[in-house]
């Protein structure tokens, strides 16, 4: 189940460990069952982050119809998008 308090978790574990895959493969490990997906945050445009962290932002993925899309409902979310900001 997503919840708040879960993304705080997955912030805090991507803040102490850094972001890239394998860090998303250790998340993956630790929480089955949730979806979770690594991107470049100029890759999703118009959508608000649940969670804006230093050095990424947090996203929530409805994948219930199918088709995967970014949701702000926790009750419908079935994992997390990532999103590294790079700075140039």
């Amino acid at each position: 189940m997503v919840t708040q308090e879960l993304a705080d978790t997955i912030a805090a574990t991507v803040e102490s460990l850094g972001i890239d895959e394998t860090v998303i493969g250790r998340l993956r490990a630790d929480h089955p069952g949730i979806h979770f997906t690594y991107c470049i945050d100029d890759d999703i445009p118009n959508h608000e982050p649940v969670l804006e962290c230093p050095g990424f932002n947090l996203y929530l993925v409805d994948g219930r119809d199918h088709c995967l899309c970014l949701t702000q409902n926790y009750e419908q979310a079935s994992g997390f998008v990532v999103a590294e900001i790079i700075n140039d």
